[in-house]
């Protein structure tokens, strides 16, 4: 019995100091990893300190800018797609007054022509028969006038003179000018009917979709002539957008890589059922000619920030690995450290940047290429 109870208490004491052994043992392994935790937070805040050293030789040949931020006022600014159109307060629509047959062109697509220039000759029957009431009431008219005074009643002479006024009107209607009207007295009677139209303003013909020999109705289009050095864009804004944008505000357009200037002219109280934008209409001088109807274009406008601002050139971003932007930063030893940073409102030219205090050094030109040394070098742009 004695026997029994003395193999029992070793049980118990080897099950006892078992345990207290297994949990020094996890203790100790709690602590290990503890320390390379530690460890690995140290190594981390040490890559982060890390950075490119560049020679002056390499400066200078990617010709790399450095700029301390400093806040400022911007010009704050939204974007819009628009399109050139033709200036619709400068430009003249050809189109016959009555219905016609195309005889004759004078001007092509394309032609810059000046104001007066015959643009085409047309026949018309209604035309022919207004002219040979012209030219009867035009010879009664002269008939009486030579007659002796007192052989013609006042009523028979003021009748046949409205008759002839009325002729005349009726020519002029159709689009005659007054030395045409006048020369239709001698025209021979194949001849009659025939009328030509003439350039109310100069330009440009923009369009000219007819045909010789095609019988065209009243109010048909036949040409589009517009004075190309003020023109017309069309800025589409979002119809959520509800900044208020004065007339005579200047505006930016950017067209083929190169920027205009521009004028906000007039702004359309409805919203556009097609495309259900906002159409903010500008002027923009086209002395150059550089500019045509038809032509896409970017348009900026630009608003002034209540506060001051910092921000950097968008050249000075570059994308880390995760996605995120980031500028180089200049540290206290002359090294390139790329630094996250948040992007806030986007000026022309320019990107406002939150992270970074004023004054830090950062790179505003040749970022590229000191990511691409920082890339050979083995560096993390993330800084991990």
């Amino acid at each position: 019995m004695k026997q029994f109870y003395f193999i029992t208490l070793i049980i118990i004491f080897s099950t006892y100091w078992m345990g207290k052994a297994v949990g020094a043992v996890a203790m100790k392994g709690e602590q290990i990893e503890q320390h390379q935790h530690e460890a690995n937070e140290l190594h981390g805040s040490e890559a982060q300190s890390e950075g490119l050293s560049l020679t002056q030789e390499q400066l200078n040949m990617a010709d790399i800018q450095i700029a301390p931020l400093t806040k400022q006022f911007y010009q704050s600014q939204i974007y819009a797609p628009g399109e050139i159109k033709a200036n619709g307060y400068t430009s003249y629509l050809l189109s016959p007054r009555v219905d016609s047959i195309v005889i004759k062109r004078y001007a092509t697509l394309g032609q810059h022509i000046a104001k007066n220039t015959s643009l085409v000759t047309l026949f018309s029957a209604d035309v022919a028969t207004a002219q040979t009431n012209y030219r009867l009431a035009q010879a009664q008219w002269q008939r009486l006038k030579k007659m002796a005074p007192g052989t013609v009643s006042e009523k028979d002479a003021l009748t046949a003179r409205a008759e002839f006024e009325v002729a005349y009107s009726q020519l002029a209607a159709f689009g005659l000018i007054q030395k045409d009207i006048e020369q239709s007295i001698q025209a021979p009677p194949e001849k009659l009917g025939e009328y030509t139209l003439y350039a109310k303003t100069s330009g440009v013909v923009l369009s000219d979709d007819f045909a010789q020999g095609q019988r065209v109705d009243s109010g048909a289009q036949l040409m589009l002539i517009a004075d190309e050095s003020n023109l017309w864009v069309e800025a589409q804004l979002s119809a959520n957008q509800t900044v208020k944008i004065a007339k005579g505000a200047h505006v930016q357009i950017q067209v083929n890589g190169k920027r205009y200037p521009a004028t906000v002219s007039q702004e359309a109280h409805t919203i556009n059922q097609v495309t259900r934008s906002r159409i903010v209409r500008l002027n923009v001088e086209n002395n150059q000619h550089q500019l045509h109807p038809g032509m896409f274009s970017d348009v900026y406008f630009s608003f002034p920030t209540s506060e001051q601002l910092l921000a950097v050139p968008e050249q000075a971003l570059v994308r880390t690995e995760d996605g995120d932007w980031a500028v180089f930063v200049v540290n206290g030893e002359g090294e390139f450290v790329a630094t996250e940073v948040e992007l806030g409102v986007k000026f022309i030219g320019l990107q406002q940047i939150k992270g970074l205090t004023e004054g830090t050094k950062v790179v505003t030109q040749g970022a590229f290429f000191v990511a691409s040394e920082q890339a050979k070098g083995g560096f993390d742009p993330h800084n991990h």
